[in-house]
């Protein structure tokens, strides 16, 4: 059930402490004893809080020297381009960041007056840079913890492929890391902040410009301009605002940011549905502000506060779920991309709706079905060969309008403005196509459920088997495929994926809490979905019940 305050504007004694917050982020020494408050890159970085020792100034400096280490073993050897977002330690933790970095003498590129910068950006700017050189190669780091709570910090780092960093280069990093913790930090080179800031390495330039010019290569701007469409944009308090300001004047854009306020409480959100501060454009309750505000525009879109998230908000069907939306703008991009490789193909991860599979198949053209993170979009997307890559939890990126790469990172902003392109377009909004796409294809019931589980049976579901799974049947259908690899690249998924001909299921271990996540879908009915989580609970439990 729902939190009874979801939706609603937090109380004031559940706003962070910032000046508390950022002094326990310098004086905390984490308790390397602990395996909590050991550096842990998960899917998007290590993510953590100064409140509990796992984000303070000491994993800062241990991350960043290691990345240094690493940059120097691979012989990468260009600038850094250095983003962090609006949470309240992403200001402290750059400012370390910066010191190890200028100590080790690595050309930084930060934004100018000491803006944010969204992760989508840093991609970009990485690519671009690196474009037709293969030695002296850029990277990048962007501080943040995405749509995480208020007190919770984030750092995570963009190899010279401008997309997150695969396992191999985290695990690196994570291992060393670690090992300077345990040192004390004692190997770890850095210079006081202002030596760092007036260093000849660093260089404070405007990201923003170069960005919100290039867009016009990814999206039609000139369409969304010719249809004079309205667009509200809450940012959520996050990077995105200055950028939404700038797309609106120099490609003459009526947009309106709804909400421009930064605040690192982030006071104005409206509480997601377990209660808690949580900055996420694909949550109605997060979304509530903006979900009001539709009427008032064409089309409203979020982000979240490092704007590699989109949330699409429209008249017709308010908030849009993300698996719709991928499905919309895989359909409108594959039929007005005429310079797009024809072979390339169309990355989704194994959670997300079979919608997309369906939307694919229909036109004739290939599905990439790739584990949960979008790492494994990196390399398609670099070389052309996936045209697009989306993931359930509202991420994806494509190529530009002449068949190159735009970005090999999630981009909110991008999938945002390709909301607006569509219905400029067509003249219907993206609800709309969904209706069109569930006249053809069925409408799917689609859910997510986390269910606690210990290490030890987290462990057991990561290492299942498909012969684990001994059922024959899912939800009264015939199973035609037990996978515990992804069916694109053969890499380890980390749980199990269990499909049948109107329906499927997903488990897997969460790489950060306690929990494992169960998805399902169904293209029957809401009962059908009911009976294909049953059934799927008492399969996990089986298998976590022998851990």
């Amino acid at each position: 059930m729902p939190h009874p305050l979801a939706g609603q504007l937090a109380p004031v004694d559940q706003l962070i402490d910032v000046a508390a917050l950022q002094r326990a982020y310098y004086e905390r020494q984490p308790d390397v004893g602990d395996p909590q408050q050991l550096v842990a890159f998960g899917t998007s970085g290590h993510r953590g809080s100064p409140n509990d020792g796992s984000f303070t100034e000491a994993h800062i400096l241990a991350t960043t020297q290691a990345i240094c280490e690493y940059r120097r073993q691979r012989g990468i050897d260009g600038p850094l381009f250095l983003g962090k977002d609006t949470h309240a330690v992403s200001g402290p933790a750059q400012r370390t960041a910066l010191e190890v970095l200028a100590a080790h003498g690595v050309e930084t590129l930060l934004q100018r007056d000491d803006g944010v910068t969204p992760t989508p950006a840093i991609s970009r700017a990485i690519l671009v840079y690196n474009r037709g050189r293969r030695d002296h190669l850029a990277d990048g780091i962007v501080v943040t913890p995405s749509h995480n709570p208020p007190a919770d910090g984030g750092f995570k780092y963009n190899p010279p492929n401008g997309g997150p960093a695969d396992s191999d280069v985290t695990s690196w990093i994570q291992e060393r890391a670690n090992a300077h913790l345990r040192a004390g930090n004692a190997d770890v080179a850095r210079l006081p902040y202002v030596r760092a800031l007036r260093a000849a390495t660093t260089h404070l330039e405007d990201f923003v410009v170069p960005y919100v010019e290039d867009l016009a290569q990814a999206i039609d701007v000139e369409a969304i301009r010719a249809a004079r469409l309205t667009i509200g944009v809450d940012p959520l308090g996050g990077t995105s605002g200055r950028y939404w300001q700038v797309i609106a004047d120099l490609h003459g854009l009526d947009v309106v940011v709804t909400n421009p306020a930064i605040d690192p409480t982030f006071r104005f959100m409206t509480l997601d549905h377990d209660g808690k501060i949580r900055m996420d454009c694909s949550s109605p309750a997060a979304m509530a502000t903006l979900v009001k505000l539709r009427d008032r525009f064409d089309l409203a879109v979020g982000n979240d506060p490092d704007a590699d998230r989109h949330g699409i908000v429209t008249r017709t069907g308010g908030l849009m779920n993300p698996n719709h939306y991928l499905a919309v703008a895989i359909r409108y991009l594959l039929t007005h991309r005429a310079q797009w490789p024809s072979a390339a193909a169309v990355g989704k991860t194994l959670v997300s709706s079979a919608m997309i599979d369906r939307v694919v198949a229909g036109l004739g053209r290939t599905l990439a079905e790739v584990p949960v993170g979008f790492k494994w979009f990196v390399a398609g997307l670099l070389d052309s060969s996936y045209c697009f890559g989306g993931e359930e939890s509202a991420g994806g990126s494509f190529l530009r309008r002449d068949g190159t790469v735009w970005t090999t990172d999630k981009d909110g902003i991008l999938l945002d403005l390709l909301a607006a392109e569509i219905t400029a377009a067509t003249g219907r909004d993206p609800s709309r196509h969904y209706e069109e796409l569930t006249a053809t294809y069925g409408t799917p019931r689609y859910t997510r459920i986390d269910a606690p589980a210990t290490p030890a049976q987290k462990a057991a579901l990561a290492a299942l088997a498909p012969e684990s799974i001994t059922a024959d049947t899912l939800a009264g259908e015939p199973i035609v495929a037990k996978l515990t690899r992804a069916p694109a690249n053969g890499a380890p998924i980390g749980g199990i994926k269990v499909v049948a001909a109107s329906g499927w299921f997903a488990a897997r271990p969460s790489g950060t809490e306690h929990i494992y996540k169960l998805y399902a879908e169904s293209f029957r009915d809401e009962a059908h979905l009911a009976r294909i989580v049953e059934e799927a609970q008492r399969i996990i439990a089986r298998t976590l019940a022998a851990a």
